[in-house]
């Protein structure tokens, strides 16, 4: 072996000292802070990406989900922002919009087979892009769909509104269960435009006029949205479902306990469904009420900060964090839907006969996502409370009359938003 003298011990020194010190930091912030298998898959990616190259050291800190879009909006008043951001997906376009985030110059190659849904663009280019997706399903058991002579809807051949409604008369008239439809009122925020706008999509309407962007009048009270707002009061006036005053506890256990035939609930929930005893649980795709079948898309996604002044090096860490073997390490880990069908191929759930491998077909052929728009993030609390107060008995036409003027009134306020 070649022995090295000490002045060739400290010149080899040097040069390691050198190649480290050319590394430039990649400050990251990250919602999942808490969540040990999730930092332990991210801390993962990061010290791999680090090694492999000489460029860019990414260096992360972790912020509890709760407080985080919070900590973000604090960082940009204060001008202490870091250069890579993790985003929820429907927020991203009021921060591109605010210049808390810049474009993302990442290759159309790089996320070429990815589910639409994991890409985040606004104005014309892509800002964030996303290692996972989302996705909810109608939960039942198989036993139930027979007990009740039901044919199980398939994603060519979902189950009409009529059907459904008929589906959820024949659960209640059974008397087996305490409500024949659990979708999830004791969980709010985001997940009531999440979960719940859909419905409103596949009866016709939606929170805004997405051809422009410019107002929620028709989209959110017109005839199809009021067919909507009647219809959803209906599930509770007509005892359905549970009202805003569910348990917490009946949300997260009541379809396992069997309290609900059916539940709407994301694939996050599906493994603990299956643990908690429900061997013959079937995950349905959503109904259509009329023009066609939705859920919801688009969750937490990378891209760099508008004070970022190496958006390459981001890029290149999003790229390097997109391999298939990350995305399935973190669908493993987390339960959530792999951004790829090869990733999806190489999980435990998603991958073809796997318990999950549903949610990855309603991912892709019923996902939409929320309004692309800044002023979703104003939006979304205007619906929720409209939705919540017309399951509480609230006159439907007053109540998404009286959202569209709050929602009109903040897009005339922010001078478009920039649409």
């Amino acid at each position: 072996m070649k022995r090295l003298t000490k002045a060739g011990l400290l010149a080899s020194s040097t040069l390691i000292a050198t190649g480290a010190m050319a590394q430039t930091e990649l400050s990251m912030w990250y919602h999942g802070a808490g969540n040990e298998v999730e930092s332990n898959i991210l801390g993962g990616i990061i010290e791999d990406f680090n090694a492999a190259q000489s460029d860019w050291t990414v260096s992360v800190e972790s912020f509890p989900q709760g407080s985080y879009n919070d900590s973000v909006v604090a960082g940009a008043l204060s001008g202490n922002l870091p250069c890579i951001l993790d985003v929820d997906g429907p927020v991203m376009p009021n921060w591109a919009w605010s210049g808390y985030m810049q474009p993302l110059p990442i290759s159309e190659e790089a996320i070429a087979g990815h589910l639409d849904s994991t890409v985040g663009r606004w104005d014309g280019e892509i800002y964030s892009v996303g290692l996972w997706d989302a996705a909810v399903a109608l939960y039942t058991r198989q036993a139930t769909l027979d007990a009740l002579g039901l044919r199980t809807p398939t994603l060519d051949n979902p189950w009409t509104g009529e059907e459904f409604m008929a589906a959820l008369e024949a659960a209640k008239a059974s008397g087996e269960f305490e409500y024949a439809f659990d979708p999830g009122m004791a969980w709010t925020g985001e997940w009531y435009p999440y979960a719940f706008s859909p419905f409103l999509q596949s009866f016709g309407g939606d929170i805004v006029d997405r051809s422009t962007y410019q107002t929620a009048e028709g989209a959110l009270n017109g005839e199809a949205a009021m067919e909507f707002g009647e219809w959803w009061q209906s599930l509770f006036t007509e005892g359905y479902a549970p009202g805003t005053s569910q348990d917490p506890a009946d949300r997260d256990n009541g379809f396992i306990e069997g309290k609900y035939a059916f539940s709407w609930n994301g694939n996050w929930a599906a493994v603990a469904t299956l643990e908690g005893g429900v061997d013959d649980v079937v995950f349905l795709p959503a109904p259509d009420f009329g023009n066609g079948p939705t859920i919801g898309a688009g969750s937490w996604q990378f891209g760099a900060s508008g004070t970022c002044e190496h958006p390459d090096g981001v890029a290149e860490f999003v790229e390097f964090a997109l391999q298939d073997k990350y995305l399935a390490a973190f669908s493993d880990g987390i339960g959530l839907i792999p951004a790829t069908e090869e990733a999806a191929a190489m999980t435990e759930n998603y991958a073809p006969g796997g318990a999950l491998e549903p949610f990855f077909g309603l991912s892709e052929g019923q996902a939409l996502v929320r309004p692309v728009s800044p002023g979703y993030v104003v939006a979304a609390k205007v619906f929720e409370k409209a939705m919540a107060d017309i399951a509480n008995g609230a006159d439907v036409a007053d109540t998404l009359d009286a959202a569209v003027d709050e929602i009109d009134a903040d897009i005339e306020a922010n001078s478009g938003y920039g649409h």
